[in-house]
């Protein structure tokens, strides 16, 4: 520590900048000092050092245009620490604080100095501790060349003492060429190796000149060799890095920009989008890249997003040319979590944009021509399900297919169980509601007071016990699809009218409501009675029954459709089989007596009886005495008719009616008397019937009882 001589501060004469000019003038007058303080608000912010021919006249906007910052100047108590001497040798003065901290006084450069050599004896050597706190080495040479200072790190670099180097020439240990040429050129040389005697230093060689700009000497400062190796190889590794950065950035398909948190543009890579910048991207380095959204020249900038939002952003900016650019900008942070660089990712994807659209639209294309295969398919599946052959079925299934193409209402009669709601269901499936739904509602299995709210539907509280939210009837929830109605025969009068207001209107009203809304809904009536009887009898309403029946189709029953009961038989029996996993099949004397008995219930019959045979069945082969016994069963014989699908000779059918009736009694009952009282003929003629079929078949007859 050195202290300040007190006799050496000077006093600080300062002048408020706001004073008048008279009192300005007259401090300026009666300065004798070569520094005026200037001070705003009692504080002191700036000085000035004058000079005595620029004294007069001078005003206060001339001293505040020459005036300098004290921020600069070094603020000291009575004792000077080692550091603050490095501060004050650099301005012309220091600031003296008192005991309270406020500025007390001054001292010049020149006196801090002349005091520290003064002291030097009791203290230190300065030039000593500036050269020990330099890390490198320190060599000082006079005009002839030879080294008259030096510092500790500079004399371990060489391996030498201090009496060995004093006033030594430098050229036994340094270059003497390198020595010669800053002596002559008085420019300084960088990294030179100097390597001789187990000495291995980078040099650099900087000449001291006077104010003549003549060469006075020379300052050589060296690097040990282990750290400029050191150093060297992180320089060798960086630059690896590099060029290994450099060649990953090449190899990216994406234009990369590396932008600062200032959104200035740092570097970019190779690959640069054509037709997109504009300009050289060279030219913009150091350039602000927010400005060219301001141009135009893109929108949006992602820069200014990342910037905003601190966070990964995508966008896709389009130029004026029309050409789509996705952006990605990641923001990167540095270890305070200040935003440090940007780097965006940007790929030209006009192309891929209108690829992606053809694609969608060929997709869209594709999907429609798969829909349309799929209702093929599903028109064709569903086809293949219908069992039949008879000419009867294959009219009515062509008119299903040209009805299926249209909305308008049908009306399906038949017996119970041919079959109505298949033929609904074909209608439903082959036509264009078939993505809509298909809904059923059974007219008569209803009760009368739930049947309007199942129809209609119902508004919130309509009733009491009806749900809080309402409920949509069978009308709503079908929209766009069909509503087969069955047994619409046992409709009340009063759903009547309801039904028709929605046949004529398209419309429907809740129940509980008055606001109506529109349907879009295909009606599909079927009943088993005569709606023309009932309509005469004043139990269906005749302007209903002309609304239900625009397109009238009768369905026959299965008697009067003999060629689909084997067909419908087999099928029955194959779904079965395969249910539950048995083999059964029908004899052909079997199918013969399916094919001769008039199903009175129709298709839903036949099917109840293939099941009952294969639950009862204890034989692989179900044959006609086994079905024989399911048929006659509660069945009248008087009411069985004889069926011709086609027409043949009288006789040929009088004779193919008669083998079948009598094959069938004989096997029925066993014995030719009872088979003739059944028939209603003479033993005698069933008996001589019996054997010419027999014989013609070619049946050899055993235990054959004529009684």
């Amino acid at each position: 520590m050195f202290s300040v001589a007190k006799e050496k501060v000077k006093p600080i004469i300062s002048v408020d900048v706001d004073e008048s000019e008279v009192v300005f003038q007259s401090t300026l007058n009666n300065l004798k000092e070569p520094f005026l303080f200037l001070k705003r608000q009692n504080q002191l912010f700036a000085y000035v050092i004058l000079e005595n021919h620029k004294r007069e006249n001078a005003s206060i906007d001339y001293l505040l245009e020459q005036a300098k910052s004290l921020e600069s100047i070094c603020h000291l108590s009575e004792q000077i620490s080692l550091p603050a001497l490095f501060q004050i040798i650099g301005e012309p003065f220091a600031i003296i604080k008192g005991e309270e901290g406020f500025p007390a006084g001054y001292i010049r450069r020149e006196d801090v100095l002349a005091e520290l050599f003064k002291q030097e004896n009791k203290s230190v050597d300065l030039l000593k501790i500036i050269l020990t706190s330099i890390p490198m080495g320190i060599f000082v040479l006079d005009r002839e060349k030879r080294i008259i200072n030096y510092n500790e790190a500079g004399l371990k670099m060489i391996r030498s003492t201090a009496e060995k180097v004093m006033n030594l020439p430098a050229a036994e240990i340094f270059s003497r060429t390198h020595l010669d040429q800053v002596f002559t050129t008085g420019k300084t040389l960088l990294n030179h190796l100097v390597i001789k005697n187990e000495i291995g230093i980078l040099v650099d060689y900087s000449p001291i000149l006077n104010y003549e700009n003549e060469v006075d000497g020379i300052i050589i400062v060296a690097q040990d060799l282990p750290m400029v190796e050191e150093m060297a190889m992180e320089i060798e590794y960086i630059k690896d890095l590099n060029k290994d950065l450099h060649a990953i950035l090449s190899s990216i398909y994406d234009e990369i920009l590396v932008v600062n948190n200032k959104g200035e543009l740092i570097r970019f890579s190779e690959n640069i989008i054509q037709d997109f910048w504009k300009v050289d991207l060279n030219e913009l380095i150091g350039k602000n890249i927010l400005e060219l959204e301001d141009q135009g020249l893109f929108t949006p900038s992602v820069t200014r997003l990342v910037l905003e939002k601190r966070k990964k952003v995508s966008v896709v900016q389009e130029t004026k040319a029309g050409r789509k650019i996705l952006a990605v900008g990641n923001p990167v942070f540095n270890e305070k979590n200040e935003l440090d660089r940007i780097i965006i990712a940007s790929r030209d994807i006009t192309e891929t944009t209108r690829l992606k659209s053809e694609l969608q639209e060929i997709k869209k294309i594709s999907e429609q021509y798969k829909k349309e295969l799929d209702d093929f398919k599903s028109k064709d599946r569903f086809l293949k399900k219908l069992i039949y052959c008879s000419p009867k079925m294959e009219k009515i299934i062509n008119q299903a297919k040209k009805i299926a193409d249209f909305s308008s209402t049908v009306l399906l009669y038949g017996e119970s169980g041919v079959g109505k709601e298949v033929i609904a269901q074909a209608i439903h499936q082959l036509g264009r509601r078939q993505v809509k739904p298909f809904l059923k509602l059974n007219c008569g299995a209803i009760p009368e007071n739930l049947l309007e709210s199942e129809l209609f539907g119902y508004a919130k509280g309509a009733f009491t016990g009806a749900d809080k939210n309402g409920k949509d009837g069978y009308f709503k929830q079908a929209d766009g699809g069909i509503l087969f109605l069955d047994e619409i025969g046992e409709m009340p009068i009063h759903l009547q009218v309801k039904l028709l207001r929605v046949l004529q209107e398209q419309e429907v009203i809740p129940i509980g409501s008055t606001t109506p809304f529109k349907v879009n809904v295909q009606i599909i009536a079927a009943t088993n009675k005569k709606l023309e009887k009932m309509v005469e009898e004043g139990t269906f309403r005749e302007d209903l029954f002309y609304r239900l029946n625009v397109i009238p189709i009768h369905i026959p029953p299965l008697r009067e459709r003999t060629e689909d009961i084997s067909l419908l038989a087999f099928h029955f029996l194959q779904q079965l089989n395969e249910k539950y996993e048995r083999n059964y099949h029908l004899t052909p004397d079997a199918v013969n007596v399916l094919e001769f008995y008039p199903w009175p219930g129709n298709v839903r019959e036949l099917q109840n009886i293939i099941e009952r045979l294969v639950v009862t069945a204890e034989q692989p082969a179900i044959d006609a005495e086994f079905v024989s016994q399911f048929l006659s069963m509660g069945f009248e014989n008087k009411k069985m008719k004889p069926v011709i699908t086609r027409v043949i000779p009288l006789q040929e059918a009088i004779d193919h009616v008669e083998e079948q009736l009598i094959v069938m009694a004989m096997d029925q009952y066993k014995t030719t008397t009872k088979a003739a009282k059944a028939l209603g003929i003479s033993q005698s003629s069933v008996s001589r019937k019996y054997q010419k079929i027999l014989h013609e078949k070619n049946i050899k007859i055993e235990n054959f009882s004529g009684l």
